[in-house]
This record gives C-alpha cells, structure tokens and sequence, in this order.
C-alpha cells in the first residue's frame, strides 16, 4: 500500500496493499487514459454510463449534451462516482479459481459541480480533447458559439480517489505448482491503427504530424 486514504470510504479493502492513495500515481493512471465509466442514481436505479475525460492538476472535467440523462441527472449536483481501469496482462494460474488481471484503476468519488465560468469551460474542453488527440485542439475548428452553449462541463475534484494496482504472475496454491500446466502473463496493450481518410477529405491536406506520431501503420 502506498500512501494513506483521505477518506473511509476511498479504502481499498479487497486486497488492501494493491491499494495507492499517492496522487501522483492516480494521475499517471488518469492520463494514461481517456474513457471512463460515471455511476450515479437516478428515480428508476444506479446507472453506470462510460464518457470521455480530461484531468488538469486535481480536477477531472467530463463533457455532454444538456439532453442527455447523465447531464441532466448531474447537474443537480448529486453523488457519483467515476472510474477508469486499464487491463495490462491476463493473468494465468494452474487453477482457474486463482485466473487474475494484472490491471491498474481508479475510483474517484465526489459531487461534480457544472463548469459555468466561459474561460474554464472553454479550458476544460481543450483538456479533454488533448487527453484523447494531443494538439487536436490548435489544428480543428474551435467550438462556435452555438456549440458551446449545448455543452455541458462538470467536473470532479480528486480529493476523494484512491488506486488500485496488480502486477505480476499468478499466485498459486502451492500444490499446484507441480502441475504439469502452463501458467504466467499474457500481456495485454492498446495500440492504435493505421489512420483512416475521410473519404471528402480536400485534395492535397497531409497528415499532421501529431497523427502520425499517433498512429502506426502511417
């Protein structure tokens, strides 16, 4: 375990020394992705919906219609929570009860608060967008006025998060490491592919290098 829990209820419990309260390495996990999953209740039940995220210093800003249910569910300023999960190797045992995923997550908990001032609204939707394509957001068309008005930006504080962290081989009943079964990691990774033109794309516009750089096969 790394770090102390800020709060009771941000403890990791199920297999307490996987847990990290160090928020430098919430952070490296929160920008080594861009996809997370929001739950929160509404009058019918829980729901858990996956959103688009951006994380600048100790706040996590997500991003949507005033249409959708989740936006308008949170913009009441009720309880969620927010988690982001990277699977990095399946983890095989000699048994199957002991079949894992080395992984890395975090939970946050919090109340999101809308984002009604204009400079940090704008400034929030820059975050997500780096967070997703780095330097998307100086080569496209900034969001017109229009468009800013129909977006919603709330975002999290990180007071309230803790990690969750597993590494390395299977852990074995010790009797059944003399099996005659294979067992150990298969690596898991997110690549991107080769990049795809839009079939109207204007004759002669080359791709950026921030996309090459971004994408293989290119």
């Amino acid at each position: 375990m790394s770090g102390e829990a800020k709060t009771d209820r941000i403890k990791v419990r199920r297999i307490p020394e996987r847990g990290i309260y160090d928020q430098n390495v919430i952070n490296e996990i929160l920008d080594a992705g861009y996809m997370c999953h929001v739950g929160f209740n509404v009058d019918h039940g829980p729901m858990v919906l996956p959103t688009l995220y951006g994380r600048d210093g100790n706040t996590l800003y997500i991003h949507g219609s005033p249409a959708a249910g989740m936006m308008r569910a949170m913009r009441g300023e009720i309880p969620a929570c927010v988690t982001v999960m990277h699977v990095d190797g399946i983890v095989l045992a000699r048994s199957l009860f002991h079949h894992s995923m080395n992984y890395r997550s975090v939970v946050v908990f919090g109340v999101p608060e809308e984002v009604v001032d204009v400079s940090e609204k704008m400034r929030a939707l820059e975050v997500v967008t780096e967070n997703v394509v780095p330097g998307r957001w100086d080569d496209a068309r900034k969001p017109n006025t229009s468009e800013f008005t129909q977006t919603i930006v709330l975002k999290f504080s990180l007071d309230e998060a803790s990690a969750k962290v597993r590494t390395g081989p299977p852990g074995d009943d010790e009797e059944d490491y003399a099996m005659d079964v294979w067992a150990g990691v298969l690596p898991v990774t997110q690549v991107t592919g080769a990049l795809e033109a839009d079939p109207r794309l204007s004759d002669g516009i080359t791709i950026p290098g921030y996309l090459s750089d971004m994408a293989s096969g290119s």
